[in-house]
């Protein structure tokens, strides 16, 4: 008679770091983020018919491991094991943050890489190594300064062994001297649900949980902001706009008084200016779960008392979200001494960096923030900025640059705000 199958326990854990997954378009970022969490990320109309990942993902995933065996099938996101039908025990919880591969989407890409710990680069291995959007993506990494890298060899299925191995051998080479020369390779298949168990092993092995700054003024970066509310609910049923993203430091607790920076964009005498807001937070979320504080660790959702209308379709993304008197300041200009690469990253012509003219326009990323302005003026080697939209941000935090190559934003370099 067969053993009936064990209910699996809710496990209710906080984030304890988050993941970023990048890599070239159509490479499966999304449907590994499907078997690491069981959660389909886009979930965008546009996403939906495109078949590609144009807004940043979110999913939680708890990591489980198998008292009773012992080689790498024991780990797994399933609290029962899927070998001897033991209770798991749960190691920690995770948050995994799925970007857009389309080179048309590097500045999300780049929004979301700011709120992260580590980062699992997909490599197709039906397809040579790299492709553009691999080599841009690995490179703002390394602007970034995510050392934590994990390259996955996807698709697997698709090859046979020794076409393997020869992808396997493209990618070491394409990683040296990069911040992932040394980093894990993986070979699996995330539509079949192949060595997801060695992966999640090597994550476990690899991407420790850091250290955090727990007591520092709250700095909440915001990716995402939305309405939750069906069209047609009663007054009484409305609730307040969401905004999703991630703790930079410092703590939140339900109920204090908010402030999100730089704000609301209004007309005022001919001019546009841009607001602060104040909001209570009614309520806070990771992933599923309630809970009384966030602190940085992972993505999370704070429900506010804000009208929907203002959070609606991502209106916020970019934002800072802090303690009203104790957030950085918004900067209408930046000022800031530019890195400037050899080669333009992403491009499929191998073309040189040209120097930062005056007049030019650049489109920069602070934090989670995409902004575009104009050079007014270069002095002494630091370039200074008039932008087009406010960002909220301090000094010595760390900027990249990207400038219009044909019809395509392009990675050029990094800088910090002066």
């Amino acid at each position: 008679m067969a053993r009936p199958k064990k209910t699996e326990k809710k496990v209710e854990l906080t984030p304890e770091i988050s993941i970023l997954l990048v890599g070239h378009v159509d490479h499966g970022k999304t449907t590994l983020t499907q078997a690491l969490s069981g959660k389909w990320t886009d979930t965008h109309s546009e996403e939906l018919k495109r078949g590609i990942t144009i807004k940043l993902g979110y999913a939680d995933s708890v990591f489980y491991k198998c008292p009773k065996c012992q080689d790498q099938e024991s780990y797994g996101v399933h609290g029962i094991c899927k070998n001897c039908q033991s209770e798991c025990m749960p190691l920690r919880k995770v948050s995994f943050i799925d970007a857009p591969g389309h080179e048309t989407l590097m500045a999300t890409m780049l929004s979301g890489a700011a709120i992260v710990d580590a980062a699992l680069l997909l490599v197709s291995a039906n397809e040579p190594c790299p492709q553009p959007q691999t080599r841009e993506h690995l490179m703002a990494l390394e602007i970034l300064g995510i050392k934590n890298i994990i390259v996955v060899q996807n698709k697997m299925d698709l090859v046979d062994k020794a076409d393997l191995l020869k992808h396997y051998a493209q990618i070491k080479e394409f990683l040296k001297g990069t911040i992932a020369e040394n980093a894990p390779i993986i070979p699996i298949s995330a539509q079949h649900n192949v060595n997801i168990d060695v992966l999640i092993e090597t994550i476990q092995e690899n991407f420790k949980t850091p250290d955090r700054n727990n007591s520092s003024d709250p700095i909440f970066y915001i990716a995402r902001s939305f309405d939750i509310n069906k069209p047609g609910s009663g007054i009484k049923d409305i609730h307040g706009g969401v905004i999703g993203g991630a703790m930079k430091v410092g703590m939140l607790k339900i109920g204090e008084i908010v402030e999100i920076r730089p704000g609301i964009k209004r007309e005022k005498f001919g001019k546009t200016v841009w607001e602060p807001i104040l909001t209570e937070v009614a309520n806070l979320m990771t992933g599923d779960l309630e809970v009384k504080e966030i602190t940085p660790g992972g993505s999370a959702g704070i429900l506010t008392k804000l009208d929907p209308a203002i959070v609606k379709s991502d209106s916020l993304t970019g934002n800072v979200l802090g303690i009203p008197g104790h957030m950085p300041d918004v900067l209408n200009e930046l000022n800031f001494k530019p890195n400037l690469l050899e080669r333009v990253v992403g491009a499929k012509d191998e073309l040189l960096v040209d120097q930062i003219k005056k007049s030019e326009t650049l489109m920069l990323n602070v934090n989670s923030t995409a902004t575009v302005g104009i050079v007014v003026e270069i002095n002494k080697g630091i370039i200074k900025v008039i932008l087009k939209k406010p960002v909220c941000a301090a000094k010595k935090d760390r900027i990249t640059i990207s400038r219009m190559v044909g019809a395509r934003w392009r990675l050029i370099g990094w800088g910090s705000l002066e």
